[in-house]
């Protein structure tokens, strides 16, 4: 049998979270960097073809392969983390400040990261800026005016209620997606259990902060009308808290407190590999 019980899942999860936090900072920001480019792949296959096709619901079926490599090779989103390593601090494993860490060097790397695989992505799509209206140019644009200036003009309280909540909603389901990679023990499982909800936040349209650092960056670099100010104002810092709510409270802490039992907790206090069930994102 290659399926976990949901109980061992949690055990995995925080196991995985505590390896995160004893990560080298370089590594951590590397990892993220790397990341980044994969989801930006994805992000850009879905929009290619969807802009081809006219048919939306196959870039969302596409759309997870970037998180699923990921996860595969042990690289790093913030947006699991936010899942996973504060449960590890809250059994004692760790402390707050190393979870603050840990999310501090995946932001920094997803930022560089973010920018490189814009700028490498767009130059490659439009042949260095020869093929200005190729396919996927557009949405590209359509997307990094929706992800900011629809926000903007929908004003102070309903724009950022609006981006803030479709984060919490899209890191339950990403998390969940980091988390159910545990869910198996076989690599064919792994990404069957990803590719749910990751193929659903994206259908859905959801705000997802690692995916914003390539996609809004890439969009301005298409030509998109979007400042820096409306990028990280109305998109990038909002949707980072939300993924942060989303992703602790509802992923991580529901599945925690639904599975996880006090003779669970006091067996944690005597483990011994922080690195065993651990995984990538």
């Amino acid at each position: 049998m290659t399926a976990v019980a949901p109980p061992d899942i949690v055990t995995a999860a925080v196991e995985g979270g505590e390896k995160k936090a004893h990560a080298p900072g370089w590594q951590l920001a590397l990892r993220g960097f790397l990341a980044v480019y994969l989801l930006g792949a994805a992000t850009l296959l879905a929009v290619v073809v969807t802009e081809a096709t006219g048919v939306a619901i196959l870039g969302a079926v596409l759309f997870p392969l970037g998180l699923t490599l990921v996860v595969l090779l042990g690289w790093e989103l913030v947006t699991g983390a936010y899942g996973l390593v504060p449960l590890a601090a809250m059994e004692g494993r760790i402390r707050v400040r190393d979870c603050l860490r840990v999310f501090g060097w995946m932001i920094l790397g997803h930022a560089v990261g973010g920018l490189a695989a814009a700028w490498m992505l767009t130059s490659v799509l439009t042949g260095m800026g020869t093929e200005p209206d190729a396919t996927g140019v557009q949405g590209l644009v359509d997307l990094a005016v929706e992800k900011t200036v629809d926000y903007k003009e929908a004003g102070l309280i309903t724009g950022l209620g609006w981006v803030t909540l479709s984060a919490v909603l899209c890191n339950w389901l990403v998390a969940l997606g980091v988390i159910m990679s545990f869910s198996s023990t076989s690599t064919s499982g792994k990404i069957l259990a990803i590719w749910l909800p990751i193929l659903t936040f994206y259908a859905l349209g959801y705000e997802h902060a690692v995916v914003n650092h390539f996609t809004i960056p890439a969009g301005m670099m298409s030509g998109a009308d979007v400042s820096i100010a409306d990028w990280l104002l109305w998109n990038q810092i909002p949707v980072h808290i939300g993924n942060f709510v989303g992703g602790f409270t509802l992923a991580g802490l529901g599945l925690y407190f639904a599975q996880r039992t006090r003779v669970d907790r006091s067996a944690a206090s005597g483990h011994t590999d922080p690195a065993a069930g651990a995984g990538g994102a």
